[in-house]
Formats: C-alpha cells, structure tokens, sequence
C-alpha cells in the first residue's frame, strides 16, 4: 500500500491487480465547528460573523458518490504530472495541449474532479463551493476525445460549473433552498447552448440562497442545501461576495475552467471582484433565463465567471442565441465569436469616466494612471444622484409572479408548495434548519401588491432614473467606458441595463482582491471584452490564491 501525500485519499496501487482503483475518497465526517464560529464572531464584517458552515441537511458523500467511480483509476501521480498543463490555464492553452497530444479531454475533467475532492473532502482547505457533481461528466469527455474535429467551438470539451440556480436535468437545481433538493428540472436554454457546443457540465456550485433575496444582512454565499462558502483568498477572512458565491469561489481555486453566475444586481460583479476574476453582467437579453430560478424577470441575467478575458469571450459566445420562450433574447444572433475579434481591443484614445468619488481608492487611481499611460483618456465625473425609490419593490414585485411561475413551469409535481405565502410558512416550520438567518427579505414579497400598470410604470421609471445616471457623464463627454469598482456601481447598472465587465485590478494589504469595472452602453459587449484585453494585457493582476497553487 502505497500512502497518498494528500490527506483525503487512500491510494491502493498493487502491482500484481491491475483492477483495483488507484484513488479511493475517503468519507466525509461532519467536524466540530464551533471554534471556527466563535473565531468568526468578532469579525470586523457582521456578514462574516457565520452561524454555521457546514450544511445541516447535505451529506458531502453524496458528492463523492458521483466523483468516486471518474476518478477510480486516476491516480496522485496523474494529478501532479498534469498540473503544469492545466492548472490555471486559458481555454485557448488547453486546447492547445490536447490537440499536440499531451492531454485528453478526459484527462482535464478527471484532473479537476480529482482537485475537487483533494481540497474539498478536508476540513482544513474546503471552501464549500460545490453542492453536487455530474455523475457522467467523465463519460462524456471520453465521448468529446472521440468526436473532436477541427471544426470544434473552443468550448468543445471543456468542463464548466453551473450555479445551482441554473437546470441541468442530470442533477437538483436547488436555489440553495431546502424546499427545491429534488428539483429535478429539463435544462435551460444555456445549457442546452453549452452542450451543444460540446462544453460539458461538471457540476453546480453553492449560491447565496434564492440568489440573496432570503435574508437581511446574513453573509453572502450562505445555503440551507450548501452551507457556508469561502473564499480561496482567505477562508473566513474576506467576504466571498454573492449571490454567485460558489462560482466565483470555485473558478478561483481551479475547480473547472470556466462557471456560470446569474445576476440581478450585484451577483456577477460582486462575487466576481472578491475571486479576482473576470465576470461579464451581460445586457439583460442577451442570453436566455429560460429554465433559471428567478428573482426579477425585469433584470436577471446569466453570465460568464472566468480567469481570462479570452475564456470569458468563448464563453460568451457559446451561451448566446434568441430563445423563443424569452421574448427578452429576440433577434439575438447565436454563436458570436467575441473570442476572434477581442485581441484586436486598445486603450488608445478610448474615453473613460472616472468618477471622482472614487478616486480616494488608491488602487483605482493607480489604475486610472495606469490606463493613461498607456493612451485613455480619463475624464473624470462628479456622479449625479440616481433615485432608486421603488428598486427593492420591483425585486419582491417580479418574484412574487416569476417565481411560482418558474415552479408550475419546472418544478416536479411532488414538490410543494407553490406560492410566496406557502414557501414562507414553509420555511418557519422548521426555522433551525431551513432558515438559520431568518428570510426577512423573502417575506417583503409578500408586500408587492402591484397591479400590471403600476408594475410597468415602476420599471419604466426605474430604467430612465438608471440610464440618467449614466448619459449624465457620457453624453457630455462623449464617454466610451465609465469606470467603476468591484459592484459599487451594480444597482445603476442593472436599473438601466447598461452591461458590466469586472476585472482584477490589484489586492488590498490583507490580500482582498479588487475589480475594476467597465461600463458601457448596451449590447456593446464585444467592445467591453476588448477594452478589458487590452487592460488585462498591460497588467496582469491577478495571481492564484495561495493556498490553492
């Protein structure tokens, strides 16, 4: 018997039986966790002052049920001979590999299903980012190493985690929540778009619960199903943002190449800064929510979490495509290759608006320098104000109709109940474990009595508020791109349906990682991605989490 160097994995090699499995996974043993809570109860942050970590209601092992059997015969030597040629490698360089020979599609998913379960099966490095594995994820790469072609979308073959908001029928879409752990939903139109393409689903990742319109001031990237995430970046130190909290967390830590994150304000941006990657809020339309949880019809939106500006485009462009069910994407043109045209991006002569309020962060302003120097130009801006009376109204006045709508739409038959008033009794029934932080947020539902006209209204008036504060510095100044930080600028933003960027910019002292966000107009996305290439280029920020190299 020959002894693993990780901790969570027994390796039985027996030279004379070629049949027995190389890598066993060890059972996951529920730990005391009160010494992590009480260190965490002085935190400087009330949201990161958690309750608990660990899920009251999943069982880990059902996860490494799935991965158990994929990576059975993939050993610790497999996994340290394949690092230099995966770990923290662009989709452009992994098919580069594959196509020399020196690594298979089903090499690279049984490479990051077996880092899965090596940092995430022990106690002292799990981050808590993902609720549940493809039991056929394997299966299916060996499937793309005999079909592959040259003809291939850059996405064929390549893993990719879903937000556990997001229906893949070969797994729950949960929400987080205790009510939906046997939603067993038919995939959304992204997912039949990625697989179309030949991307192939590795899993789901943790969320804040019903996309963080649960609970008031609880910490971000908390679920009754999935428990507490963390942030590679300092576990239980920085915030891990949300709601998509998992996808954010586990693309950090080179879970898979690439995640989906949703947004409705804030849950792209704001998990994508605090991971140090690059997330793209697309304008609402141009990607299908169709067979996606629901908060707000009015401003959800998918979109890609990445550590690359190039993989992001890819990505992008493997997601697009009109969808007769959401009249939003009409007249979309499927399969864009953002990916050809964003190497061609500059910042040369590009106008962006720098808003003075935010030019007391240093690290913005060293990059607004920076962007200077290397040929922008910055015209700085005093922001107006925007009213955003009635924004939270819309939020809890759009789930209140979208939400039992996606159930009857989705939801098996054995899933009960339906209605806001239902889920929230339901919820109380047993407060303790579907509901630790209370849903203070999700019971407002309750308050959005609106009728048709008044609902219209309000996003009328909403939207015109968002974009006024935004033409207030463009048009004047001719701006191409404003400028912001991580999601400061999110609500604005998804208000007026202008799309969003994030992209690493640097690390606090303590070793926050921070975003710096462009802004622009819709449906100008290609022109974001290149814009935020050409930054990317020049800097380089972003460096792997420490303890996950």
């Amino acid at each position: 018997m020959k002894k693993s160097p990780f901790p969570f994995i027994l390796l039985l090699i027996l030279a004379s039986c070629t049949s027995e499995p190389e890598t066993v996974i060890k059972p996951w043993v529920p730990y005391d966790q009160s010494s992590e809570i009480e260190a965490n109860s002085a935190h400087e942050s009330q949201r990161m002052r958690y309750k608990l970590i660990q899920s009251r209601i999943t069982d880990k092992n059902k996860i490494w049920k799935n991965v158990a059997d994929q990576i059975a015969y993939f050993s610790a030597e497999d996994y340290q001979s394949l690092s230099s040629l995966i770990l923290d490698q662009g989709i452009p360089t992994l098919q580069s590999h594959i196509q020399s020979g020196a690594l298979t599609y089903e090499q690279l998913t049984q490479w990051y299903l077996y880092r899965i379960a090596k940092y995430e099966n022990d106690s002292t490095s799990y981050l808590n980012n993902i609720i549940s594995i493809n039991p056929d994820a394997v299966e299916t790469a060996r499937q793309c190493d005999r079909n592959k072609s040259e003809s291939d979308h850059p996405l064929y073959g390549i893993p990719v985690l879903l937000k556990d908001n997001i229906n893949f029928e070969r797994l729950p879409t949960t929400a987080g929540t205790h009510l939906l752990q046997q939603n067993v939903a038919a995939d959304a139109f992204i997912v039949n778009r990625i697989q179309d393409k030949g991307g192939i689903i590795l899993g789901k990742t943790t969320l804040s619960e019903w996309a963080n319109f649960l609970c008031l001031g609880c910490p971000n990237g908390y679920s009754a199903v999935g428990g507490q995430t963390l942030n590679p970046y300092g576990r239980k130190v920085h915030d891990t943002g949300g709601s998509s909290s998992g996808s954010g967390s586990a693309i950090a830590a080179n879970y898979a190449a690439v995640a989906v994150g949703t947004e409705t304000s804030g849950s792209i941006l704001s998990p994508s800064s605090a991971s140090s990657l690059v997330g793209l809020k697309p304008t609402t339309g141009l990607l299908s929510r169709n067979g996606i949880v629901p908060l707000s019809s009015t401003l959800d939106t998918p979109g890609p979490m990445t550590k690359s500006v190039i993989d992001n485009a890819i990505f992008l462009s493997a997601m697009t495509g009109e969808d007769m069910d959401d009249p939003a994407t009409k007249g979309n043109r499927s399969g864009k290759a953002y990916w050809e045209e964003v190497t061609n991006g500059t910042l040369e002569g590009i106008r962006f608006g720098v808003n003075k309020s935010f030019m007391e962060d240093s690290l913005y302003q060293a990059n607004v320098d920076q962007i200077i120097a290397l040929g922008g130009i910055a015209i700085e801006f005093e922001p107006v104000e925007m009213d955003f009376e009635g924004f939270g109204e819309l939020l809890s006045a759009d789930m209140r109709r979208d939400l039992p709508d996606y159930l009857n739409s989705y939801a098996p038959a054995e899933i009960r109940p339906r209605s806001i008033e239902e889920i929230v009794a339901y919820n109380a029934d047993d407060s303790t474990v579907r509901i630790p932080y209370g849903q203070g947020r999700f019971a407002r539902i309750l308050e959005a009595n609106y009728s048709d006209e008044g609902l219209d209204s309000l996003r009328i008036r909403l939207r015109k508020a968002g974009k006024d504060f935004f033409e207030a510095a463009i048009t004047p100044n001719e701006l191409d791109f404003v400028l912001s930080i991580n999601n400061w600028n999110a609500g604005h933003a998804a208000a007026a349906n202008y799309p969003c960027l994030t992209i690493p910019m640097g690390y606090r002292e303590n070793g926050r990682p921070m975003g710096l966000t462009f802004i622009s107009r819709p449906y100008q996305e290609a022109e974001l991605l290149k814009v935020a290439y050409a930054f990317e280029q020049a800097t380089k920020a972003r460096v792997l989490p420490t303890k996950y190299q």
